[in-house]
């Protein structure tokens, strides 16, 4: 997942498909209007076999503000490597308070920050 994740902030489209499973997989994947990633969490990931569920968080910037993508994305792994398979998404707008932890990985508060 973090593989992906980076492979997304870097538009990595290649790599992107690659790991991406044949059978779900898009013919191609457009990168334009791709938000500017900041930062990712997992939330929760669970394996049985060669299957895997990873719950993440991925923070991104929007004008003045942030928004999230949350999804629990589903993993098969084949031949020894792991390919994504599809995923069920919540996007919103991220609101942080003053003294919360800034989006952007700073580790600042977010008053002392992007604010």
């Amino acid at each position: 997942m973090r593989s992906r994740y980076t492979a997304f902030v870097q538009k990595r489209v290649d790599y992107l498909l690659e790991t991406w499973h044949p059978d779900t997989r898009p013919a191609e994947l457009d990168m334009e209007g791709s938000p500017a990633w900041v930062s990712l969490q997992i939330l929760d990931s669970t394996g049985q076999g060669n299957r895997g569920v990873v719950h993440f968080r991925a923070v991104y910037r929007i004008g003045d503000g942030w928004g999230y993508l949350e999804e629990h994305s589903d993993f098969v792994r084949e031949e020894g490597r792991w390919y994504y398979l599809s995923g069920e998404t919540e996007e919103g707008q991220l609101k942080p308070g003053r003294n919360d932890r800034c989006p952007c990985g700073s580790g600042k508060k977010f008053k002392a920050c992007c604010r």
